[in-house]
């Protein structure tokens, strides 16, 4: 890697601001993911199930949009923890997308209510006749009970509000002062953010995955849901600074270099994501305790055997192979395609660690209300992220270390 630098102010030469056209479009977006979320409980209404399935699908798309926030929560701690210079010109995008969460918490709402009413449709411990059917889940009952897991949700996005808070506003003070201190202070506060983010994304993926199968449990399950929140954040992030130089934003302080990074560390976590994968996979096979090896089961049975195979090789295999070239990872046209990629099979990643749970076999692996809820949980977030992006600029412009940033050169 290269560590000269070059004259920061170079920065103010670029388009760093959003147009007013998507300032505009903040309301237009947050209507049109509110109409899609209508659009959403009427095809659910006129589904067979009626609304029985529509709490499993939305927990799909909500999960799927937050790993991104989570993602980028933990590229930001990451790089003040590691004191990373390579990243400050690129590093305001994961800024805006970790300042999300508020939304992320109101949309878990959806979610949380019904366990508070006991109704069991979607994490069956919330229903006492289910519990007192289950020695198992009596034994859990101190954790998995409505009240206790509504003050762990409260406290994961109170958490995750005050640290991507934290980050944000020191960076956007920074550019108004250009006072080092606020780097400094950052950085002295990493330590502490990515232990409280490991634990909230570790307990976050066991309430809200793990627990729909009280059941059944795993230790590596929150490093599992990590993992692929890390895969598909890099892919997002890459084709985020895309879109943002087609509209000429940081249109030359973006350089191939920056893409080649966020490309290798793609390309890592594709790698991580499959050795948690078969780890978690290979252990409960070799205990073959039936409690543990009854989610495998399921998630073997048709259809899902066959999404089982897509997943081993189009979220491991295949990629791996295809991230593995330099060129790919510094060529914009072959990396947003691989981005996609990731993006589309972390989503049936999670849809595979979800849904088997509500339809063990037969019946259709997809359904026309996960695009729904998807693109109306989506609009929210991308709202949320204009409102929060036309407020700054798009990049760090007096961080200490741009200068190291604009100048980065891989070796």
């Amino acid at each position: 890697m290269g560590h000269h630098t070059v004259d920061p102010s170079i920065i103010f030469e670029e388009r760093r601001h959003f147009a007013e056209a998507p300032k505009r479009m903040v309301m237009p977006v947050a209507i049109l993911g509110l109409l899609m979320l209508g659009v959403s409980v009427l095809l659910a209404f006129v589904s067979g199930d009626g609304l029985k399935m529509l709490g499993p699908h939305y927990l799909v798309a909500f999960c799927w949009w937050t790993s991104i926030a989570v993602g980028a929560m933990f590229f930001v701690i990451i790089q003040h923890l590691t004191k990373a210079g390579w990243s400050v010109v690129v590093r305001r995008v994961p800024e805006i997308l970790a300042c999300t969460v508020p939304t992320l918490a109101l949309l878990s709402l959806p979610l949380v209510i019904p366990v508070l009413m006991h109704d069991g449709s979607v994490f069956k411990w919330a229903d006492p006749d289910v519990v007192a059917g289950s020695e198992l889940i009596q034994k859990k009952a101190g954790f998995l009970n409505p009240w206790f897991f509504l003050a762990r949700v409260a406290g994961y996005f109170t958490i995750w509000f005050l640290i991507s808070r934290f980050f944000f506003d020191r960076s956007r003070r920074q550019d108004e002062t250009g006072d080092p201190e606020h780097t400094r202070a950052m950085q002295r506060r990493s330590p502490l953010a990515i232990v409280l983010f490991a634990l909230t994304t570790t307990f976050f993926a066991f309430d809200f995955l793990m627990s729909i199968d009280p059941e059944w449990f795993s230790t590596m399950f929150g490093v599992y849901f990590f993992a692929g929140s890390v895969v598909a954040f890099f892919a997002f992030f890459a084709l985020t600074l895309m879109g943002l130089q087609r509209r000429g934003i940081l249109a030359n302080a973006i350089t191939t270099e920056h893409y080649h990074d966020v490309g290798k560390l793609n390309f890592a976590f594709v790698f991580f994501w499959g050795y948690i994968a078969f780890s978690q996979f290979m252990l409960i096979w070799y205990a073959n305790i039936p409690e543990e090896t009854l989610w495998f089961a399921h998630r073997t049975e048709k259809p899902w055997l066959a999404v089982a195979y897509v997943l081993i090789f189009g979220h491991m295999i295949i990629p791996f192979a295809g991230l593995l070239s330099r060129h790919v990872k510094r060529s914009r046209k072959a990396y947003a395609f691989w981005a996609i990629w990731l993006l589309v099979m972390h989503w049936i990643d999670l849809n595979w660690i979800v849904m088997p749970t509500f339809s063990h076999s037969g019946g259709s692996v997809f359904h026309v209300i996960d695009l729904s809820l998807f693109l109306g949980i989506g609009a929210l977030v991308l709202a949320t992220a204009l409102k929060i992006g036309s407020q700054v600029a798009l990049v760090p412009e007096r961080d200490p270390l741009l200068g190291e940033s604009l100048a980065f050169e891989n070796m």
